[in-house]
């Protein structure tokens, strides 16, 4: 693979080369800036051989640099190794960003390519801004996978369907009536829409296109009385196409969007547009003047609400979900050691488990199936060269879920095998305690995740240590595992709004523990914001568990808990035997579900 990846860095350069180019920017994107991409648009892994999901390759004829985030840092070290690429830890102290490393790098009169179909706004303005100084000149319509990418894959093409009523909660005219209104009252004549679950939402469809992600390649533009989808047609079935056209909607072959932005009546229009989620190139063809808005879209925040309908069924999946998960528990415990199991053969089965449950679609993200010391990379994968077999010792964490029609899942649990001994069982405390701290908590309207983040990660920083990624993220309905505009983290972003906690919307709480060449330990459940008390202090409000699966008392050391602590795990664990049994069939299952919830004293 090293080999491969000098070879395919050399054709880079090459075709850098010919278009004059000094430095290369590759981010892991597609056109919509979408978190997951499609096998066409792996291009960043294609150059580099690091499959996580997060990081940006920068190349140059004398160095090449990728930059990923905490989640990876363990992965990414195994992967680059022997490639020539170097790991740039981002948020690490002494570690440059790509705009500081590009800025100290880039000589007067050099030039950075990129495409900027792939590149967002955000980014190319802020490289723009950073390298105002220093004479750069940008090309971004360089796309190095059509020029060095020899068998790249073609563009996904999937039928779509159709969302129901008695699924959506809304129809699609009425969210077309919320999105004019918030037009209206922002005086933007258009809104140009190019974030897939975004558009999946507004439309009430939902698509293939993207791995673990039920969306369709396409973009919209809509106005006052037009709303325009740019899509693949040969995506649409007759329903789809009939369902569409009920609400109004133009459609045009995706492609088309480009020479329709050109067209004089939308090229001088007043275009709200998200410069996080659009392309650079697509932002250079719409106006520039004052009159643009460059702002989050009123679906994401339309779309992180959940209306009753869809709480309603997401309420009734994530309890199925979590029967199939206590299933899987319960198989592991019973089996480990006893039978040949590996961490691919254990996700197989948890896989085939939610398979069989009523209304599954696919899986919301790969199983991470991460046994001993694989645990402690965040988003470890297995794969038939780095397989390891489990045993009746150590901790089995399973990060995994699905998406069905009514909801998608997310959930971890981390399963022990042996007996952890003291060290462990102070650190699986300690990150229990803290997922019940912020599950548990009290707060006002108005307090956003960063207010909130202390509660669960206080447990470990309390023992001086820290995991190097948020806290907690939205969740989409029927749509991406991971979606804003709000979540849990304590650290501010440069440029970002932070979005309030409201009623009806869907977050994580997964603190953590991750010890390189020893461990890793998390805990997910997801919560739903709920309203509380409202008086003369203001509205609050809480939490209310999505998630009903035992959290592994051979992990729990009790004295290490507060006395409120200890009665929270125990509510939960009561709430999850109640709710759970009823589903579960077998007999020995029920048996062991309830000893696994069973009450936890300090005697």
């Amino acid at each position: 693979m090293n080999g491969q990846i000098a070879e395919r860095l050399a054709r880079l350069r090459a075709a850098m080369a010919k278009k004059h180019i000094d430095y290369c920017l590759i981010p892991t994107a597609d056109y919509h800036n979408s978190e997951y991409v499609a096998e066409h648009f792996k291009t960043r892994e294609y150059f580099c051989g690091f499959t996580g999901s997060n990081g940006t390759l920068v190349v140059a004829n004398d160095m090449a640099g990728l930059w990923t985030d905490g989640r990876y840092f363990i992965q990414a070290d195994r992967e680059l190794e022997g490639t020539g690429v170097e790991l740039f830890r981002m948020a690490d102290e002494g570690v440059p960003t790509i705009n500081e490393f590009l800025s100290e790098r880039m000589n007067p009169g050099e030039t950075l390519g990129f495409d900027g179909r792939v590149v967002s706004a955000a980014l190319g303005r802020g490289l723009e801004r950073d390298l105002a100084g220093k004479g750069v000149s940008f090309i971004y319509d360089f796309d190095p996978a059509a020029l060095a990418w020899t068998d790249r894959p073609s563009l996904p093409v999937h039928e779509l369907f159709v969302i129901d009523d008695e699924y959506a909660g809304k129809i699609v005219s009425e969210k077309l009536s919320e999105v004019r209104g918030e037009l209206a009252e922002k005086k933007a004549d258009a809104l140009m829409l190019s974030s897939l679950d975004d558009i999946c939402w507004l439309y009430n469809i939902r698509g293939n296109d993207v791995e673990c992600s039920p969306v369709a390649l396409s973009y919209t533009w809509v106005t006052a009385d037009r709303s325009v989808l740019f899509i693949q047609t040969a995506e649409l079935t007759d329903a789809v196409r009939l369902h569409l056209e009920k609400a109004g909607v133009e459609i045009r072959e995706y492609g088309e969007l480009i020479g329709f932005l050109g067209e004089d009546e939308n090229k001088n229009s007043s275009v709200l547009f998200d410069p996080n989620r659009t392309g650079y190139g697509i932002m250079k063809m719409l106006s520039e003047g004052d009159e643009n808005r460059e702002e989050a879209s009123p679906t994401l925040l339309l779309k992180a609400v959940k209306n009753s309908t869809e709480l309603e069924n997401i309420r009734r999946v994530y309890l199925e979900d979590s029967a199939a998960l206590c299933r899987f528990i319960y198989w592991v415990k019973m089996n480990a050691g006893r039978i040949p199991m590996t961490e691919m053969s254990a996700g197989a089965e948890l896989d085939a488990m939610r398979a069989k449950l009523p209304g599954f679609i696919e899986l919301s993200f790969p199983t991470i199936c991460a046994y001993g010391a694989n645990a402690a990379m965040m988003h470890y994968e297995a794969t038939e060269d780095h397989n390891a077999v489990i045993e009746r010792k150590g901790m089995l964490l399973v990060d995994s879920g699905g998406t069905y029609m009514g909801g998608t899942t997310d959930v971890t649990r981390t399963i022990v095998l042996g007996d952890p001994g003291p060290e462990i069982k102070k650190h699986y405390t300690a990150v229990t305690a803290g997922m019940l701290r912020l599950a548990n908590a009290s707060f006002l309207k108005g307090c956003t995740g960063r207010n909130l983040d202390i509660l669960a990660r206080g447990p470990v920083w309390d023992l001086d240590m820290d995991y190097k990624c948020g806290t907690g993220h939205g969740v989409g309905y029927i749509l991406n595992v991971h979606e804003g505009p709000h979540n849990i983290r304590w650290r501010k972003v440069d440029g970002e709004k932070e979005a309030e906690l409201l009623p009806g919307m869907i977050v994580s709480d997964e603190p953590g523990v991750y010890i390189e060449n020893s461990h890793g330990i998390r805990v997910e459940n997801i919560l739903e914001v709920t309203e509380g008390a409202k008086n003369g202090d203001g509205q609050f409000l809480h939490f209310s568990h999505l998630t009903w699966a035992p959290i592994d008392l051979d992990g729990i050391e009790p004295s290490l808990l507060q006395p409120r602590e200890l009665e929270w795990l125990n509510s939960y664990h009561a709430a999850v035997y109640e709710k759970v049994s009823p589903l579960i069939e077998d007999k020995e299952i029920r048996e062991w579900l309830k000893n696994a919830t069973a009450a936890v004293s300090l005697e």
